[in-house]
């Protein structure tokens, strides 16, 4: 009584998955297990050696990049901690004026070969000690004489000094200025661009 009759069952058709060509949004909702399916990916890559032969090369273009961009001064492709007005600031003000902290590590390292080679000497081992002590005093007064005018000309430029920047330029300032990075932009004496 309410079913169809047997002849036009037969007349209609089923659709198959190929005959439905879902387009736009008239397409069915897919199912949430293929949709989860679809987006799974192994933790593990299938060919470990070419996955690892990948991230070697991903890496070393970063770091030729972090290289060339240490030396050009281009500041996309620094490091986070050189990044920045007020620390470009603070890398010229340091790098055109002489700084005495640059030669200490020089002094240090002269001072150990003297102090291992003149253990018998008891009078030149305190006249070098000695000197050491007023070179860590000259770099600990050259500092702060940096410091000052650091400041000033941050405080000058920018109205106000970021966190960090001053200790950055101090401590840019003891470095031998040949193995600074990023290296300097500017000759000793020019004006901090």
């Amino acid at each position: 009584m309410f079913g169809r009759k047997k002849d036009q069952a037969a007349s209609v058709e089923a659709p198959t998955e190929e005959t439905i060509k879902p387009t736009g949004k008239n397409a069915p909702t897919p199912k949430r297990k293929a949709q989860e399916a679809s987006r799974q990916r192994p933790l593990v890559p299938t060919d470990r050696k070419v996955a690892r032969e990948a991230e070697r090369a991903q890496r070393l273009e970063a770091q030729n990049r972090m290289r060339l961009a240490n030396e050009t001064g281009d500041e996309r492709y620094m490091a986070v901690r050189d990044r920045g007005d007020q620390k470009r600031f603070a890398r010229d003000f340091v790098d055109r004026r002489f700084m005495v902290g640059e030669y200490l590590m020089f002094a240090v390292f002269g001072f150990l070969i003297i102090s291992l080679t003149m253990s018998k000497f008891l009078q030149v081992q305190v006249y070098v000690t000695f000197a050491l002590w007023i070179l860590v005093a000259l770099v600990v007064i050259d500092s702060f004489i940096m410091s000052r005018g650091l400041k000033k000309g941050l405080v000058a430029r920018y109205g106000t000094v970021e966190r960090g920047v001053v200790w950055y330029g101090v401590m840019r300032g003891m470095q031998f200025r040949k193995l600074r990075l990023p290296k300097p932009q500017v000759r000793r004496g020019d004006d901090p661009r």
